[in-house]
């Protein structure tokens, strides 16, 4: 019976399908760029990015992977990481092979620096020139010779309505006692040291072991209040009414409050992060030409554009700003004001020595008070030691005893 019910509902399923109609496919310029070049070549290109970040169709809109697959006969294979911190231990270790990720600017920076990605041959991607000057020449790729900006945006407080009190405007809320267990907490050292840098009246670039030690303290200080250490995991717990508030990237707050009404976004008063993540081809990659078409296509006017109705990260792209409808378009988390925008600091290439003291600043972070008790392990090894002086000192007395 269960064999008969399935092959129904395999047939119902396949005729809804063929009903359905086709996406339309994406119509790209026309200037000459051969797309077809690398038709029959049987190319596969590992494409690795942040979680929940490309048009996939699942919304009814384009499927972007699968476009380019249609277009270009090369085969996408797209795998997600949740933070730069794990993409780049990744390409470091040489263990895998990726021909297009998409690191933030600090981590493009670190990487350049270490020759961890390629120059890039703009031949191949002339919609660089659809992108806006003012994400082009930053500090960690100045020259403009390694990367193509991909979304840009800031970091704020999603918070829901209904589990707090008032309006959130301040870093002070994620360590406020009020919402013990209510509070998320990225699980990234670069944004949380940030954040706490920023609470401390602090610039979120470090200049010191001292300043990141100060961080620290602050981090530990609020573990009390912290349910979890999150990335991805947010979407579920804020949609969810799980937690109270939460520090997230624009875009994805954005996404958010679509399923859940109750959630609003603030940018704290005290400053905050603005960051650019961009398109790189590893150094190792075997298909660097094939890489720089993929980039060339997610700089299509009608791809940048439905990449950001789709994901809710602003686009760097300019035509497709401006077709973006009014009201992401004159959205205050999207596209702030540039008065907000002038109270943001973006991530610099810290030195080694500072990398490392934040690595291990971060791991003591995470290590300690874990699940709310401090106390604990030193109270345990106490009671251990009393314990092995009692037994030892009993089983003196007993052999003194013994001896009589």
């Amino acid at each position: 019976m269960k064999k008969v019910v399935s092959c129904i509902l395999s047939v119902f399923l396949l005729a809804l399908t063929l009903a359905a109609p086709a996406q339309a496919a994406v119509t790209v310029e026309d200037n000459g760029y051969d797309w077809e070049r690398f038709q029959g070549q049987d190319i596969t290109l590992n494409v690795y990015n942040w979680g929940l970040y490309i048009s996939d169709g699942s919304d009814g809109g384009m499927d972007i992977n699968k476009e380019f697959e249609e277009l270009t006969g090369i085969k996408v294979n797209y795998t997600t990481y949740d933070t730069n911190e794990s993409m780049y231990a990744k390409i470091k270790s040489g263990g895998a092979d990726y021909d297009v990720v998409v690191p933030s600017d600090y981590m493009i920076g670190k990487m350049i620096k270490e020759g961890l990605l390629a120059e890039l041959d703009f031949s191949n991607i002339p919609n660089m020139s659809l992108i806006g000057s003012q994400y082009k020449g930053r500090d960690y790729d100045p020259n403009d010779a390694y990367c193509v900006p991909y979304t840009w945006g800031v970091v704020g407080l999603i918070y829901n309505t209904t589990m707090v009190n008032g309006e959130i405007d301040s870093w002070d809320a994620l360590w406020d006692p009020a919402y013990k267990g209510n509070v998320l907490m990225f699980n990234n050292s670069r944004d949380a040291f940030a954040i706490a840098s920023k609470k401390l009246g602090l610039s979120l670039n470090p200049s010191s072991a001292e300043e990141i030690q100060q961080a620290a303290e602050e981090l530990k200080k609020q573990k009390s209040v912290v349910q979890a250490y999150v990335m991805d995991e947010i979407f579920d717990k804020m949609e969810g009414g799980e937690a109270a508030l939460a520090p997230y990237y624009a875009g994805d707050a954005i996404i958010m409050m679509d399923e859940n009404p109750d959630l609003a976004f603030a940018i704290p008063k005290e400053g905050t992060n603005y960051f650019v993540d961009a398109m790189c081809v590893p150094a190792t990659s075997t298909h660097k030409e094939a890489a720089e078409m993929y980039i060339n296509f997610m700089c299509e006017t009608e791809v940048a554009l439905a990449n950001c109705e789709f994901i809710g990260y602003s686009t760097p792209q300019v035509e497709a700003e401006a077709l973006l409808p009014d009201e992401l378009k004159n959205s205050p988390i999207m596209y702030p004001s540039q008065e907000v925008l002038a109270n943001t600091e973006t991530f610099n290439v810290l030195p080694d020595e500072l990398n490392k003291a934040m690595d291990e600043a971060w791991s003591n972070v995470k290590s300690y008070d874990e699940g709310g008790s401090a106390w604990l392990i030193p109270t345990l090894l106490a009671v251990a030691v009393g314990l092995i002086v009692i037994i030892l000192w009993r089983k003196s007395v007993k052999k003194k005893r013994n001896d009589y």
